[in-house]
C-alpha cells in the first residue's frame, strides 16, 4: 500500500519556541526547576492542597525540594513554564508542552498544577490559550489534551477552552500505585481559527465589567463565530 501523500503546503515544523510568552493576565517564563521550585511549591500552596496533585503524573510535595527533584527529572519530557502573574510576577502555577512530535506535527497541552490564585481566574484560561497560539503558529497540525477519566474539572477544562473528545485508552497508566484511564482531546488546524478569536474576544477588557465578571462566556463566543 502506498504512503498517503502529506498536503502540499505543510512541512514537519521545528520544536515550539521556549521563550517567554506575555499576556494580558499572565507571563510564561521557561522553568528553571533551581530557581523556581520554592516559589511553585508555595504558589501551589505549600503541600497543603491535595487537589493540586489528585490527578498529576507528579506525586504530592510536602516541601520544595521535593518538588524541585520531581521537576528536574521531567525537564526532558517536554517544555514546561513557570506561570506569573503578569502585573506582579508572582508565581501562580505549572504548565507545559509535552509529547511534542514535530515530524507529525502535534503536541500536548499538559503538565497543568494551577494555584489556588491562579483557579477559575482568566489568567487560567489565557496560560492555555497562549500555549496554543505558539503551537499552532509555530506550524503545528494537532495540539493534545489528555487527563484521568476521574478529573471532571480537566475534561469540563477541556471542553470549555474548545477541545474535541476523542476516546478513552483503558488502563493506560499506573499513578502512585492506582489504575488511570486516560481521556484524550484534541484541536486540530482547520478548527483552530474560530477556537483562536473566542479565545480572544473573550479574553479582551470589553468582555469583562468592572467587577471582573464575564460578559459571555467562552463556549458561547466560540459557538457564534462557527456559526458565522
Amino acid at each position: 500500500m502506498r504512503p498517503k501523500p502529506k498536503p502540499d503546503d505543510w512541512s514537519p515544523p521545528p520544536p515550539p519556541p521556549s521563550d517567554p510568552l506575555l499576556g494580558r493576565f499572565v507571563t510564561l517564563q521557561p522553568l528553571d526547576p533551581e530557581a523556581d521550585a520554592e516559589a511553585v511549591f508555595y504558589a501551589l500552596g505549600n503541600g497543603t492542597e491535595p487537589d493540586v496533585y489528585r490527578h498529576a503524573v507528579m506525586g504530592g510535595f510536602t516541601e520544595p525540594d521535593g518538588l524541585r527533584d520531581a521537576l528536574r527529572g521531567r525537564m526532558g519530557d517536554g517544555i514546561p513554564f513557570r506561570i506569573d502573574d503578569a502585573k506582579t510576577g508572582e508565581a501562580l502555577g505549572l504548565i507545559s508542552y509535552l509529547r511534542i512530535r514535530p515530524n507529525h506535527g502535534s503536541a500536548e497541552i499538559g503538565g497543568l498544577a494551577y494555584g489556588p490564585a491562579l483557579r477559575r481566574t482568566p489568567g487560567g484560561t489565557e496560560a492555555v490559550y497562549l500555549l496554543l497560539a505558539r503551537l499552532f503558529e509555530t506550524g503545528y497540525r494537532r495540539a493534545e489534551w489528555k487527563c484521568d477519566t476521574q478529573n471532571e474539572t480537566s475534561k469540563r477544562a477541556a471542553t470549555r477552552y474548545g477541545f474535541t473528545f476523542e476516546g478513552v485508552f483503558r488502563q493506560d497508566m499506573m499513578i502512585r500505585g492506582g489504575n488511570r484511564d486516560t481521556a484524550w482531546y484534541s484541536i486540530i488546524d482547520r478548527e483552530w481559527p474560530p477556537v483562536r478569536q473566542a479565545f480572544e474576544a473573550w479574553l479582551s477588557e470589553d468582555n469583562f465589567t468592572e467587577e471582573g465578571e464575564q460578559k459571555e462566556a467562552l463556549a458561547a463566543l466560540r459557538d457564534r463565530l462557527r456559526a458565522s
